[in-house]
């Protein structure tokens, strides 16, 4: 068990975006982010307290969680003065990064020493199956994306919170770090072995009431060729009774990757529900997830609009919004 609250270490992150999985904290499990720790030349800011190990020590904070995700997932040399630190003034250290702590030496020593715990939550716990591919019963939803880190997980997080406003059955699934540290619960989809991704989606959406929802986190993109495989792992795994489009409208080029543009809603709608439709013929696309943070009010409501008039959907940013047309669409396919 991971202790709470939390101390948010953005280390040396170049931007927001790198220290989502601060954010996804900082945005869902609020009253377990006591602050922020940034170090020189960092460019994320939560808007949580700036705090020393110290000052955060005696507001309470128990674990100092790792709230980047760089590429590759690593535990930079810079970085490594702090944990240690954070150990020796009695700090747990949480990280979800490929780079797991308790194989940094210096660090599995210094929290021998003091008594302290490394938590890695991308490590497996479960001997997943390999996928069957047979009918589950209860329903299921997955956000795809145009790129990674456009708001797959905040799509199925607020229509989760959406449909439990409204007294109906849901869960919200956790796939990734960030929604592990949210949820305390859930599958580390990106470091489980190839052959057995699918069949942990299934271990993870198992047999429902009929009239359950669970909605599933979303990771990658079929679009992007770093990290397309754990997205079709979700679609054939999960067998998702629905779609849910998501999208970031103002980015230059697919993330981390300059010289790739990013592809339609259309070109994402017509690639991922002939996929889909492989484990579930009968899936739908039912709505699009845009991420309006960069965006005016006036520009955000006008570009949602002339997304629905284009692809005769309902299109919302269900973190900013709402995401009430999303789940009214999601109770209209019965």
């Amino acid at each position: 068990m991971i202790e709470t609250p939390y101390l948010l270490f953005l280390g040396d992150a170049p931007d927001k975006l790198a220290a989502k999985v601060a954010q996804g904290i900082r945005d869902w499990r609020p009253d377990n982010a006591v602050g922020q720790f940034r170090m020189e030349g960092c460019k994320a800011d939560m808007g949580l307290p700036d705090m020393t190990l110290a000052e955060a020590k005696a507001a309470g904070a128990k674990t100092l969680v790792i709230g980047v995700a760089n590429r590759g997932g690593v535990i930079s040399q810079a970085w490594k003065k702090v944990l240690v630190e954070a150990l020796e003034e009695g700090f747990d250290l949480a990280s979800g990064l490929h780079n797991l702590l308790r194989d940094e030496p210096e660090l599995k020593a210094v929290a021998e020493a003091t008594g302290r715990q490394l938590h890695d939550v991308r490590i497996p716990s479960v001997k997943y199956p390999i996928a069957n591919g047979e009918k589950r019963t209860g329903k299921r939803c997955l956000a795809v994306g145009t790129d990674c880190s456009v708001g797959k997980m905040y799509t199925a997080l607020c229509m989760d919170r959406e449909m439990k406003d409204r007294g109906l059955k849901s869960s919200f699934r956790a796939t990734g770090q960030t929604g592990i540290l949210v949820t305390g619960e859930g599958v580390p989809l990106d470091a489980v072995i190839a052959d057995f991704m699918a069949g942990s989606v299934e271990w993870l959406t198992p047999d429902n009431d009929a009239d359950h929802w669970d909605h599933i986190e979303g990771q990658g993109s079929l679009f992007h060729v770093s990290y397309s495989g754990v997205t079709m792992a979700l679609i054939h795994g999960g067998q998702p009774d629905a779609l849910v489009l998501a999208h970031e409208p103002t980015r230059e080029h697919m993330r981390g990757l300059p010289g790739y543009a990013l592809p339609s809603l259309e070109a994402l709608r017509d690639t991922a529900l002939p996929l889909a439709r492989v484990a579930n013929p009968d899936c739908q696309v039912i709505g699009v997830s845009v991420n309006t943070q960069n965006m005016s009010d006036e520009d955000a409501k006008a570009y949602l609009a002339e997304v629905e008039d284009r692809m005769g959907l309902p299109a919302t940013d269900p973190y900013r919004y709402g995401a009430g047309k999303l789940v009214d669409a999601l109770l209209a396919l019965g």
